[in-house]
């Protein structure tokens, strides 16, 4: 998800040409403004601490988001190392929160950290399901003797 600061800022187009770089395929994406019980069931791991309120309020009250599903070899591992930890002060610079965020909150991008909650988060964000499609894009140019 590229949360709000992340939208703010116009980084749209740059997380998402850093993923497809990757290879990753696009199964899902929604430009949405988040309601609290949303909120609150996304980041119900962290209820018991400090930060929850916050989180919460932030991504409620701050803007839209960007919801997304990419799939690929390895993705959540490799996403996890693209987006950095979430303290932006430990990212090494390469990373999109080392270069983009500001503090634990304003971090630009969620990403899963694991195949399960993954899952999870996609079942939360997306009932409907990712979108199925096939790549046949090459199939038509294939069709021209260009």
């Amino acid at each position: 998800m590229i949360k709000p600061d992340g939208v703010q800022t116009r980084l749209i187009p740059e997380i998402i040409n850093r993923f497809e770089e990757k290879h990753f395929s696009l199964k899902g994406m929604k430009l949405m403004s988040v309601e609290r019980g949303l909120a609150e069931k996304h980041y119900e791991d962290l209820s018991g601490e400090h930060v929850f309120r916050r989180l919460v309020d932030y991504i409620v009250s701050s803007g839209p988001v960007v919801a997304m599903i990419w799939e690929g070899k390895n993705v959540v591992e490799t996403v996890r190392e693209m987006i950095g930890p979430t303290r932006p002060s430990d990212c090494e610079y390469a990373t999109i929160r080392g270069e983009f965020g500001i503090d634990k909150i304003r971090n630009v991008i969620h990403g899963s950290d694991s195949v399960e909650i993954a899952n999870k988060e996609i079942a939360l964000w997306f009932p409907e399901g990712p979108v199925h499609w096939d790549k046949k894009i090459n199939n038509y140019w294939n069709k021209f003797d260009c």
